[in-house]
C-alpha cells in the first residue's frame, strides 16, 4: 500500500539500492565469494586449519579452519564469513555450535568501507580510521572470547568431524610398532600439507568444473544480496515518505535522553537499524554541536550492528544449514554496544579533537541538557566497562578453579 501511495519515492529508492548493489557490493563481494569457493575446493582451508588449530581452539573454541573464515570475513566484510561458515558446516568441518560461534564474531565491516567510506567520505577525517577500526575489530575479538562460553557443554561438541584421517593420524604423538623403533611425529607444516592433499583428492573436481560451479553459486548468492538491498532501500524510503520514521525518531529521542545520549542522534541510530551505509552517513552529518566522540561512537555502533539488511542476508545464508540466527542477532547487539563503549574508552589516547572528546571537558557550546546527559553517559560508560572487566575476570577465575578441581579428582 505504501508503495502505491508513494510510487516515485519507491522507484527512486529501488534505483539507488540497485546502484549500490551494482557499483559497490557486486565488485567488492563477488570476487571474494568465487575465490573462497576455489580455495575450499583446493583444500587451503584444511591446510590453514591444521596450522591455526593451536591458536583458534584455546581462544575461541573453534577449529583452526575458523581462522580462514575470520581472515576472509575481516578482509571482505559482511556477509562473506556467513557464507564460508555455511560451507564449513556443509563439509562437517565444524559442529553446529562452533558454526554459530564463528559467524557471530567474524561478521564485520570490511576495512575499505570503514576507512574509505566512513572515515574519509562521511567524516572527512582519515585520522578517525584508527579509532574506528580499533573499536570495531577489537569488539569482534572480544565477542569471540565471550562466545567461547556459548553452549560450552553442548553434546554436539562430541561429534566426530569428517576431516581427512591422515591429517589427524599425522598429528598424533609418536607410536611404537611392536618392539620396533618409535614412529617420528611429522611437523605441523607437513601434516597441514597432507591434510590439504587429502582434501583435494576427496573433492576430485577439475579446475574448470570447480571454477564454473564457484561462479554459479556466487552469482546466485549475489542475486539474493542484491534483492535484499533493494527491498530495504525501498522499505526505508516509503517509511520516511509516509511519516512513520518521524514517529520512530520521536520515540528514540526520548530513549536516548534517558540513557544520556544527545537526542539528535536518533536519526542515525534509527536509519542504521535498517541500513548500515545510511546510518553511518547520518551519524557523521549529525548536529554540529554534538561531540565528535559521540558521533564516532554512533557510527561504530551502526557498523557493528550491521543493519537489518545485512541481518537478512546472513539469515538467508544460514537458512541453508541447521545454524541458528538468534545467537548471531544477540552477538550483533552486544558487539554494537561493546564497540561504542570501547571507542569512548580509547578515544583520549588517539588525540582526536580533544575539545570534543567525551572524556575531556564537555564543550560549553552544547545545550545544557546535552552537557548533563553527556556527563551521565560518561559515568554510565565507565561503570559498564568496569562491570564488564570484572565479569570476564570472574568467568576466567571460575574456569581456572574448575580445572584445578577436575585435576585433583
Amino acid at each position: 500500500m505504501l508503495m502505491l501511495a508513494f510510487p516515485q519515492s519507491s522507484w527512486d529508492a529501488a534505483v539507488r539500492g540497485l546502484s549500490i548493489w551494482w557499483d559497490v557490493l557486486f565488485p567488492s563481494l563477488f570476487p571474494f565469494f568465487v575465490i573462497s569457493e576455489v580455495l575450499l575446493g583446493f583444500g587451503i582451508v584444511h591446510f590453514l586449519g591444521r596450522l591455526l588449530d593451536p591458536l583458534m581452539k584455546p581462544l575461541f573454541r573453534i577449529p583452526g579452519s575458523g581462522g580462514f573464515v575470520a581472515a576472509m570475513g575481516f578482509a571482505a566484510g559482511y556477509p562473506v564469513s556467513a557464507r564460508l561458515t555455511v560451507k564449513l558446516r556443509e563439509q562437517n568441518l565444524i559442529s553446529r555450535v562452533e558454526g554459530e560461534r564463528l559467524v557471530s564474531f567474524t561478521t564485520s565491516s570490511d576495512p575499505i568501507f570503514l576507512i574509505g567510506a566512513v572515515s574519509v567520505g562521511f567524516f572527512h577525517s582519515p585520522q578517525l580510521a584508527g579509532v574506528l577500526a580499533t573499536a570495531h575489530y577489537g569488539g569482534s575479538v572480544i565477542i569471540g572470547l565471550i562466545m567461547r562460553f556459548y553452549r560450552r557443554h553442548d553434546a554436539e561438541q562430541t561429534r566426530q568431524k569428517s576431516e581427512p584421517a591422515a591429517a589427524f593420524s599425522a598429528a598424533k604423538p609418536s607410536e611404537t610398532a611392536g618392539d620396533g623403533p618409535a614412529i617420528p611425529r611429522p611437523s605441523r607444516l607437513k601434516s597441514a600439507l597432507l591434510a590439504m592433499h587429502e582434501a583435494r583428492m576427496a573433492d576430485g573436481r577439475e579446475l574448470g568444473e570447480l571454477l564454473s560451479q564457484a561462479i554459479t553459486s556466487s552469482l546466485r548468492l549475489m542475486t539474493v544480496v542484491g534483492g535484499l538491498v533493494v527491498f530495504f532501500s525501498v522499505f526505508l524510503e516509503v517509511l520516511t515518505a509516509s511519516g512513520v520514521m518521524s514517529l520512530l525518531y520521536g520515540s528514540l529521542r526520548s530513549l536516548l535522553s534517558v540513557i544520556g545520549l544527545p537526542s539528535a542522534l536518533a536519526e542515525p541510530f534509527m536509519s542504521g537499524l535498517f541500513e548500515v551505509t545510511l546510518g553511518a552517513k547520518n551519524a557523521a552529518a549529525a548536529a554540529a554541536g554534538i561531540p565528535l566522540a559521540f558521533k564516532a561512537a554512533a557510527a561504530v555502533f551502526i557498523l557493528s550492528w550491521g543493519g537489518l539488511s545485512v541481518h537478512a542476508q546472513v539469515a538467508s545464508i544460514l537458512n541453508a544449514t541447521d545454524l541458528r540466527y538468534l545467537p548471531f542477532l544477540a552477538a550483533r547487539f552486544i558487539h554494537a554496544v561493546l564497540s561504542a563503549v570501547l571507542l569512548l574508552l580509547i578515544w583520549p589516547y588517539f588525540g582526536l579533537d580533544e575539545t570534543s572528546s567525551a572524556f575531556s571537558s564537555i564543550p560549553s557550546s552544547l545545550p545544557y541538557a546535552w552537557q548533563a546527559s553527556a556527563g551521565n553517559f560518561i559515568y554510565a560508560t565507565k561503570l559498564l566497562a568496569v562491570m564488564l572487566i570484572l565479569s570476564i575476570l570472574a568467568i576466567l577465575i571460575q574456569k581456572w578453579s574448575f580445572k584445578r578441581r577436575t585435576r585433583r579428582s
